[in-house]
C-alpha cells in the first residue's frame, strides 16, 4: 500500500510510523487514521518488527482530528450513525493502538490536542521535546465530553485529569513528567534518536516474552476497569455530541473557520 498521510519506515527490528500532513498541524483525517490502522496491522504481521513508534513529520505531533474532514464527511450523520461510525473508527483505532501485541512509543513534539492525545496516550510509552504540549480543550470549544477515549485519567490521575479536562488547560512536557504522564523529557535536536534508542532496548528483550508480558500488563489494567471504563465514556461522548449546546457551539466554529478561510484567500 501507498500512504500520502503516513510514513512507513522500517530501522532494524523497529518500524516508524509518522504523521505525514505538516501544513495541517498532522490533523488526523479519516484517511489517515485508515493509514494508521493499515501500518498497525502491517507491523503486527512482519516478525522482525518488535518494537513500534508513533510519530509525526514537521513541528506538531498532531492539532487533532480533522474537524472539517469530518464535517464533510459526516456532518449530516444522525447520532446513531456517530455512534455506530465512531465505536469503529475513533474508539476502534485507539483501542487497536492499545491492543497492538507489541511494545508500542509515542514519540511526541510541538502541538498533542485532542485526537492527537487520544493516539499518544493509548501507547506503551510517551517520549516527549522539550517544546511538546498537551491539551484537550473540546469540552470548551464543542461542549463534548472530552475525545471519543476517556484515557486521561489512566495516565494523569483523577484530579489532574480533571483540571485538565475542566479547564482546558496545556500542559509542558515537563509538567507531564511530572503528573507521570510521559516517560521522559528530550531536546528537540535529540528527539528521534533518543527514541530509536529506547525502542532498540525493548527490542532486544525475547519477543514472545516481552508480548507475554505486555499482555498481561494491560489485562492488569483492564481487571481495574480500563476497557469498561472507555466504554462507558464512549457513550457519553455521543451523547454530548447530539446536544443543542454542542451544535450550536460547532456551527458558530464552523463559520468562524470558514470567514478566516475567507480572509486568508482574499
Amino acid at each position: 500500500m501507498e500512504y500520502s498521510e503516513i510514513s512507513y519506515e522500517v530501522i532494524g527490528e523497529v518500524a516508524r510510523i509518522y504523521h505525514n500532513r505538516p501544513t495541517q498541524a498532522n490533523a488526523e483525517s479519516e484517511h489517515l487514521l485508515a493509514e494508521l490502522d493499515h501500518a498497525l496491522e502491517r507491523a503486527k504481521r512482519d516478525d522482525d518488527i518488535r518494537v513500534v513508534i508513533i510519530g509525526a513529520t514537521g513541528k506538531h505531533f498532531s492539532a487533532g482530528h480533522d474537524l472539517m474532514d469530518g464535517m464533510e464527511k459526516r456532518g449530516n450523520f444522525t447520532p446513531e450513525q456517530h455512534w455506530l461510525w465512531e465505536s469503529e473508527h475513533y474508539l476502534g483505532n485507539a483501542l487497536r493502538i492499545w491492543d497492538f501485541p507489541k511494545p508500542t512509543i509515542a514519540q511526541v513534539q510541538g502541538a498533542c490536542i485532542a485526537g492527537g492525545f487520544m493516539v499518544a496516550n493509548m501507547c506503551d510509552m510517551v517520549v516527549a521535546a522539550d517544546d511538546a504540549f498537551f491539551s484537550d480543550p473540546v469540552c470548551h470549544s464543542l461542549a463534548a465530553a472530552s475525545v471519543e477515549a476517556l484515557v486521561h485519567p489512566w495516565v494523569m490521575g483523577l484530579r489532574k485529569a480533571k483540571e485538565f479536562l475542566f479547564t482546558g488547560q496545556r500542559v509542558s512536557a515537563a509538567e507531564a513528567k511530572e503528573w507521570g504522564m510521559v516517560n521522559h523529557v528530550v531536546p528537540r535536536a535529540e528527539m528521534e534518536d533518543f527514541t530509536l534508542q529506547l525502542a532498540n532496548r525493548i527490542a532486544a528483550a525475547p519477543p514472545i516474552g516481552i508480548r507475554m508480558l505486555k499482555r498481561s500488563l494491560n489485562r492488569s489494567a483492564d481487571i481495574m476497569g480500563f476497557r469498561n471504563s472507555l466504554m462507558a465514556h464512549f457513550d457519553t461522548h455521543i451523547l454530548s455530541t447530539s446536544t443543542r449546546e454542542h451544535l450550536d457551539l460547532a456551527a458558530a466554529g464552523m463559520r468562524a473557520s470558514m470567514e478566516a478561510a475567507k480572509k486568508a484567500q482574499s
